[in-house]
């Protein structure tokens, strides 16, 4: 039997911590009605300073050969997002939202592999851009129904430049195959793809925290 591939591995690596995202609390209360319209534009609201961390210098990692081989603007999401904000809060959004502790820590993360580890910066490229195009359908989907958006308020959600989503990630997956890393390096990329599901889940608890009354 062929020994798995780079991307195999990586994909069963982390499936459990990707599960254990999936399955916070505050994106199971979302998905499954439990949560409210504020819920969902308080978290499109730290996805803002997410994207804006992935995407504002990205020309740092495009000088790095193998980095740039999975940078497109096909998935750049600032535009998008930044519509549905105004929609969602108005066109004085920007000064209505602020990132949660845990948005902080995970968008200096990112800003830091930017400049000092392109393997590492595509680990948190992987994480957040591959899983929008596939658990992102569903949250497009769902809160379609649950709030009555036509296409403004989950324009993040519309990949309208890769009208083959698994084709897209079936070829980003050999571009993670192809990349010219050693075994370690390789392993360091997992740890931190580990590191990602982390981050997103420690956003999604103060998410939880921050509209959960404090005891009296």
């Amino acid at each position: 039997m062929a020994a798995p591939s780079f991307s195999e591995s990586l994909r069963a690596r982390t499936w459990a911590s990707h599960g254990d995202s999936e399955g916070a609390g505050f994106m199971r209360d979302l998905m499954t009605g439990e949560g409210t319209r504020e819920d969902y534009v308080a978290l499109a609201a730290q996805h803002y300073f997410v994207y804006d961390a992935l995407e504002h210098d990205i020309d740092r990692v495009a000088n790095d050969p193998i980095a740039r081989e999975f940078l497109t603007d096909r998935l750049t999401r600032m535009p998008p997002l930044t519509a549905d904000l105004e929609f969602l809060i108005g066109p004085d959004w920007r000064s209505q939202v602020r990132p949660l502790p845990a948005t902080v820590r995970y968008t200096e993360r990112i800003r830091e592999l930017a400049t000092g580890w392109p393997g590492g910066f595509v680990a948190h490229h992987y994480t957040r851009y591959l899983g929008d195009l596939s658990g992102g359908r569903a949250i497009h989907r769902r809160m379609r129904k649950l709030f009555g958006f036509d296409l403004d308020g989950v324009r993040f959600y519309v990949f309208d430049q890769i009208p083959d989503p698994a084709a897209f990630k079936a070829g980003y997956r050999e571009r993670l195959d192809a990349a010219a890393w050693s075994e370690d390096e390789r392993e360091r990329v997992i740890d931190e793809v580990l590191s990602a599901y982390r981050f997103n889940i420690e956003v999604f608890e103060d998410l939880q925290a921050a509209k959960t009354p404090a005891a009296v």
